[in-house]
């Protein structure tokens, strides 16, 4: 029986569990006794709470307690900052006083024996405030330079090579302009859910989140309790995105509640109160000024950037990380500054950073094709650098050139007529537009845990988390490998603070991550067996022990990283059609060709990429939150609204090529993540044939009708 497993389609071990309703999400798991929560929130954007009247909320039927700052405990909040927490400022200390600092804050808590009973005493809660002048409106607000930059090595918010500004005035072909994008909301279909229950001083949670370890320790330190004493547990969870990587107010509220009435409290936040609780990818405005000999070879990179961020942290992402390297140029200026609101923290949104800075740096190379009369695919490859010429490091592998090629071909590139609108299908008007895909090899310290039994069969575990993109299978695929047993007598375990400790699940660092921990794990179990028993077959070598052999491995980064420039890279390729007279746009087919080291399962692997591909079709065309500047309200904080790609928005054909690419220096399995460049790339070649097809450049997100008519 074959016992290679990488790089085989293989479907997912966790299917049937999840296709028949066995697998248990944040909000299903039972607990007895189980009372429920819901949260009064703000209605101002800044101030102060007047008053606060909960007298017939807590006469209320099956109302247990109602919290707010004036009765909730104070809370000690000692430090904790996660990779994933703003570097700069401090977290919402929730019921802690009477300031108000953003629209939807919580202000209150109530808890009740039935879901419906909390809900309705919340209702009878009545706030008044001192609202004060609040700053809601990001066009008026002056951006300041960003105190660190956070992404890669984390470079200043500044950074200058050679002399740009010269560069540019002296550049015969130029191109100047500002790209807008709005602020995206998280809404993935589960929810965000806690249920928390003491023993004592010991707390178990039940949460959605994709650090089941940072919750842990963030809770820990809120409540100023060892993090020992507090258990995550998230086996599944029902997409994040990002929203799941810090651990946010809701979660100390369900333990506040827990706490307050003496039993286990769930609290699930609803859809709008998703718009003002668990972060958003951040209103963002630049200018990309573009200078380029005749020939088409770049002189002058000028990117300058803002987004918003809350007025109690900074929050940022790296946006202007991949200016600095994907293009080569001699004379490079980046600037990246923030806008402080009074809004909640944004965060992470897939691809964060890259994907809003190449849909910029993109489009704007596309206006320089367009100046030139150059193929946009001519250009980039006249301007693919030889090394990283922002770290003065070779690349470990980069196959952009590959992924031009193989992209342009599939797509069938050359019959490309240059002239917008010159391509159509009866009325409708055919743009075909491409981006480059850029996202850095993340790879942070991780251990894991293996088990051979005498059985034959093996356990294996690892603290990580599996949002969707089959993190339960492509691990036990590597395990598998690594004992040289069949994958059904593999068992992997995830998702549990009680296991090894992983880092967070999100920046396509899993698998180079926890998957080398598992692989090494697993081999070291192999090498015991094989070596106290003398034999060469794993499976007979298992069948003479008396009791388990164990081994915890933990790996981290080598040498390798400080040498090399490591990333993945792509290219894609868009159809549109549009309608003249509507402004209607479709996308009929979209290629993306990718260079992203070992692909462990292609099956899952083209999954990921088909699903950045329609997130990158709702960046483009879809989505935005309004944001109502007299008070901070989101007034489309609902599915009516905000709108999202569905079925009938994706494409027929969406066309994954992955790149053949060895890569012997990123990590021990050679691999470098695919979730977020899936979906970096997308827009601007969106964006890029909508100009094709219109002759009319569109610069703020998204493209909707009304911007086309």
């Amino acid at each position: 029986m074959s016992t290679t497993f990488i790089g085989q389609p293989v479907s997912r071990v966790d299917g049937r569990l999840k296709v028949t309703g066995r697998a248990s999400y944040a909000a299903e798991f039972q607990t007895a006794n189980l009372a429920h929560a819901a949260v009064v929130r703000s209605t101002i954007a800044r101030g102060r709470i007047a008053s606060i009247d909960t007298a017939a909320a807590q006469r209320a039927p099956g109302v247990i307690a109602v919290l707010s700052h004036r009765n909730a405990p104070r809370l000690p909040y000692g430090a904790h900052k996660g990779v994933v927490d703003a570097a700069v400022g401090e977290r919402l200390h929730v019921l802690q006083d009477d300031r108000v600092s953003h629209q939807g804050q919580p202000v209150a808590l109530v808890v009740a024996n039935s879901l419906e009973q909390a809900q309705h005493a919340a209702t009878l809660v009545r706030v008044t405030y001192a609202a004060e002048p609040a700053m809601t409106d990001v066009s008026r607000a002056e951006p300041v330079l960003l105190t660190h930059e956070k992404g890669g090595d984390s470079p200043p918010p500044e950074v200058r090579r050679g002399d740009p500004e010269q560069a540019f005035a002296a550049a015969p072909v130029k191109v100047d302009q500002t790209y807008v994008i709005p602020r995206e909301n998280h809404n993935p279909l589960e929810m965000h859910a806690t249920i928390a229950a003491w023993e004592a001083d010991r707390l178990t949670l039940w949460d959605k989140t994709q650090w089941v370890n940072n919750t842990a320790e963030e809770i820990a330190a809120v409540f100023g309790i060892p993090a020992r004493n507090v258990r995550v547990v998230s086996p599944f969870v029902g997409g994040a995105f990002g929203s799941g990587l810090r651990c946010w107010p809701h979660v100390t509220l369900a333990a506040l509640g827990a706490k307050a009435a003496g039993r286990p409290v769930k609290l699930m936040l609803s859809r709008r109160e998703m718009y003002y609780g668990v972060g958003h990818r951040p209103h963002t405005v630049q200018q990309v000024a573009l200078g380029a000999a005749r020939d088409g070879r770049l002189e002058a990179i000028r990117h300058d950037g803002y987004q918003e961020t809350s007025t109690y942290e900074e929050y940022s992402e790296a946006l202007l990380n991949a200016t600095r390297f994907l293009h080569s140029c001699p004379n490079v200026h980046t600037r990246h500054r923030i806008a402080r609101l009074s809004i909640h923290t944004p965060t992470y949104m897939r691809a964060p950073g890259e994907a809003s800075g190449v849909f910029a740096l993109e489009c704007a190379m596309d206006e320089m094709a367009v100046a030139l009369g150059m193929d946009p695919v001519a250009l980039r490859l006249r301007n693919e650098p030889q090394q990283d010429e922002f770290k003065q490091l070779p690349f470990s592998s980069r196959s952009t050139r590959e992924a031009y090629r193989l992209g342009a071909e599939r797509f069938g590139w050359s019959r490309r007529n240059p002239a917008p609108g010159s391509m159509r299908d009866g009325r409708w008007l055919i743009g075909w537009g491409m981006a480059t895909a850029t996202y850095p090899m993340n790879f942070a310290p991780a251990s894991a845990r293996a088990r051979l039994l005498p059985d034959g069969t093996a356990e294996v575990t690892s603290a990580a988390s599996d949002m969707g993109p089959g993190t339960w299978t492509s691990m036990t695929q590597v395990a598998a490998e690594a004992l040289g047993l069949p994958i059904e007598r593999v068992r992997f375990e995830l998702g549990d603070t009680r296991l090894p400790k992983a880092p967070v699940h999100g920046g396509s660092m899993t698998m180079a991550s926890v998957g080398s921990a598992v692989q090494a794990a697993c081999r070291k179990v192999r090498e015991v067996a094989l070596a106290r028993a003398n034999l060469t077959d794993i499976t007979e070598a298992a069948r003479r022990l008396e009791r388990p052999i164990e081994a915890t491995e933990e790996t981290s980064p080598g040498e390798a990283s400080k040498r090399y420039s490591m990333h993945a890279f792509g290219a894609v390729f868009v159809e549109v059609v549009v309608d003249p007279d509507f402004g209607e746009t479709r996308v009929r087919r979209i290629v993306g060709a990718y260079g992203a080291g070992r692909v462990v399962n292609p099956k899952l692997a083209r999954s990921q990429c088909i699903g950045g591909m329609i997130g990158g079709i709702g960046m483009a065309l879809m989505e935005h939150a309004v944001v109502d500047v007299r008070n901070g309200r989101v007034p489309n904080a609902n599915f009516a609204e905000y709108a999202v790609p569905v079925h009938a928005d994706a494409p027929a054909v969406m066309d994954v090529i992955f790149v053949p690419e060895e890569d012997p220096h990123v990590n021990p399995l050679g691999v470098k993540g695919l979730g977020e460049i899936a979906m970096v790339g997308v827009a601007p070649a969106i964006l890029n044939a909508i100009y094709h097809a219109t002759g009319k450049r569109i610069r703020e997100l998204p493209a909707t009708p009304d911007k086309l008519i």
